[in-house]
């Protein structure tokens, strides 16, 4: 792992990374080197009539959306994939999208959602020896990372194998770690909620194909966003290679790595690729080129050559980095529920609209009280939950006045050959 390296735009730093390591969530499955089996029906090929509006309405309507104006380039004209959208990452402005909020399988992307929920929980030089029933239930044709029964591993190591090759082994490894299977998708649902991705739902924590597992190119947007203000988040999904006991392991991000057809993209800093039966390729991206920090969700490309989905996310960066500060956004990317005020409803719950907020009882506190107990015992946990819970505050009051989420230490690290 490179060391990182300290850069500038430290504004809120403090208020937003711990507001959103806080909530606890899981981060989004990465991509698989190789499809894995179908475990459900093929989505279908047409978007719903009707979606999410999170974000504006705008992003609930079928098809593209964008606001070409006089000095806007028009938008590349072979995208292929179901679903896309591109954001500014730090302002959270929408600059174009097609079918935003279409549910769709995410395959390693949801990874992404695994790793924001449940990388705090452990320090990352915890060690953990391998129990046999700990690697059960592993899917047919699962991307792995090599782990082995028996064997002592760091926490460190283990994300290494969920970011570097999306190591379904790693990710149940680590599901066991934090309560098993069931408990880590259930802390992974709530904190999609917390995060208002509505349109994401949960089965396994890898990503992995599964009846009713869904989530959106808006939805993995939120979740890379959130991610991204964590370091060890950054610092792994921007890890090229690594050794990973006696081997070395290369990330399967191509516009990170690179490939025959695929060149590193300039400015590439992550995130998660993924690829399975149902949901094809799936990819969410960052990179920053002159101070400007564009996410890229790509959804099943239609086209099936190689490599397709980082060749249409490159055209889509691309496009943005002309288009940023020309474009009118079509929507935002909205903030999590205990980012806001809390708006009540008929049944006492939570607004999910944007702009609205969560009760002190709901997931923003519940993922606060985790973030405290999930590795801590005693009255130190609790006490940590209670100090968690004034920053969530005080970031929450931060978010609302600037609207930014910087991103410090961005930027692509590579090891030395």
């Amino acid at each position: 792992m490179p060391a990182p390296k300290k850069t500038g735009r430290r504004s809120l730093l403090v208020a937003s990374a711990t507001l959103l390591s806080l909530s606890v969530t899981a981060p989004a499955a990465l991509a698989d080197p190789s499809p894995s089996a179908s475990a459900s029906a093929s989505p279908t090929a047409t978007p719903p009539a009707v979606m999410s509006t999170v974000g504006g309405a705008r992003l609930g309507r079928p098809g593209t959306q964008v606001d070409l104006a006089p000095g806007v380039p028009v938008l590349p004209k072979d995208l292929t994939a179901r679903s896309w959208i591109v954001s500014d990452a730090e302002s959270g402005q929408v600059l174009a999208s097609h079918n935003a909020h279409w549910p769709l399988p995410p395959a390693s992307t949801l990874k992404m959602l695994f790793a924001d929920t449940v990388l705090p929980r452990f320090p990352k030089g915890t060690r953990h020896k391998v129990a046999a029933p700990e690697l059960k239930g592993m899917g047919a044709g699962s991307s792995v990372v090599g782990i082995a029964e028996g064997r002592t591993y760091t926490v460190h190591d283990l994300w290494l194998g969920v970011f570097l090759r999306s190591g379904n082994d790693a990710v149940r490894v680590l599901s066991a770690m934090n309560g098993g299977i069931g408990q880590t998708v259930r802390d992974m649902q709530d904190h999609a909620k917390e995060l208002q991705a509505l349109d994401t739902r949960v089965v396994s924590p890898d990503g992995y194909d599964a009846p009713g597992q869904v989530s959106s190119a808006y939805d993995l947007t939120l979740i890379a966003r959130s991610g991204l203000q964590k370091k060890d988040f950054r610092d792994y999904s921007s890890t090229v290679r690594a050794k990973f006991g006696s081997a070395e392991i290369r990330n399967t991000n191509r516009l990170l790595s690179g490939d025959t057809d695929v060149p590193v993209y300039p400015g590439i800093a992550g995130v998660k690729n993924g690829n399975t039966t149902n949901a094809g390729a799936t990819f969410t991206a960052v990179a920053e080129r002159g101070g400007k920090v564009l996410l890229v969700t790509v959804m099943n490309p239609e086209k099936h050559e190689h490599n397709e989905v980082y060749k249409e996310t490159a055209k889509l960066l691309d496009w943005g980095f002309q288009a940023v500060g020309k474009v009118r956004p079509v929507g935002e990317l909205v903030p999590p529920r205990s980012a806001v005020p809390a708006t009540a409803e008929p049944d006492g719950g939570a607004s999910t609209e944007p702009g609205g907020g969560a009760s002190a009882g709901g997931p923003g506190a519940r993922a606060a009280a985790s973030a405290g107990t999930g590795s801590g015992t005693g009255g130190m946990g609790i006490a940590l939950a209670v100090a968690g819970g004034l920053l969530v505050l005080l970031g929450g009051g931060a978010f609302l006045v600037n609207r930014r989420w910087p991103l410090p230490d961005l930027m692509r690290r590579r090891t030395r050959s």
